[in-house]
């Protein structure tokens, strides 16, 4: 094996591992800022994105009554035009 052969090996080797390294950090949440400090990506719960959750959900209960309302005033304006077809026969 020559000299520049085994450079390149070296250079594949620590590039494969750079890959594998990354490829590890990123599946188990590990990110590194620029100073090269690892912390991992733990979402943080705090008082706003709480607040915000119950936001979402009282707008999804609003919703789903607003649905309810809107299908059940359908139903009754047909079953009110039946009744009205009825009367003028």
């Amino acid at each position: 094996m020559n000299p520049f052969e085994m450079v390149i090996g070296i250079v594949l080797i620590v590039m494969v591992a750079n890959v594998l390294k990354t490829r590890y950090r990123a599946k188990h949440g590990i990110l590194e800022d620029g100073t090269g400090k690892e912390t991992l990506a733990v979402p943080v719960d705090t008082a706003e994105t709480q607040r915000l959750r119950e936001d979402v959900r009282a707008l999804k209960e609003r919703v789903q009554v607003l649905e309810r309302v809107i299908t059940d005033q359908r139903q009754s304006s047909d079953l009110s035009l039946e009744i009205e077809k009825l009367r003028d026969r």
